[in-house]
């Protein structure tokens, strides 16, 4: 199998940060990486854009971590209630998505659908719930679903 070098112009989960330089199946680098702007072709060159890129993250990082702190204070261990469409049996019509969550802990603070992390949410009830806020910093919470 080709495999290829790559640096990630983005962060792709379970791959990396942006200005890392991964190697990849050379057809996930020509079809996806490439094409989505996630990635360019690693070559000599490039090492002034790799530093520049983690420069850049690195003094986002420093921003958003105090902005980080605050949110995990505001989130962490609170209960978010949501109100959903039930049957008589209980059951959901449709389910509860992350973005769902995320609008429902807008007031706390915001957050990206895409770091939520809970289990498919079909019926009423409690579920425990996380959201990464930073690389290093992530809040627990609670999801109430109640018929309305």
């Amino acid at each position: 199998m080709a495999e290829t070098k790559v640096i990630l112009t983005k962060t792709v989960a379970e791959l990396g940060h942006s200005g890392d330089v991964v190697t990849v199946k050379a057809g996930y680098a020509r079809n996806y990486l490439i094409p989505q702007g996630l990635a360019f072709k690693w070559s000599k060159g490039a090492a002034d854009q790799i530093e520049s890129m983690k420069r850049a993250r690195l003094a986002k990082s420093v921003a958003t971590r105090e902005d980080a702190v605050a949110a995990k204070a505001a989130i962490d261990g609170s209960v978010v209630e949501i109100a959903a469409k039930v049957s008589e049996s209980g059951k959901l019509f449709g389910g509860i998505s992350a973005v769902d969550i995320a609008s429902a802990l807008e007031p706390k603070a915001a957050v990206d659908p895409k770091s939520i992390k809970v289990e498919t949410i079909k019926s009423t009830g409690e579920f425990p719930a996380t959201v990464a806020l930073h690389p290093e910093i992530s809040a627990s919470f609670t999801v109430k679903v109640i018929s309305e």
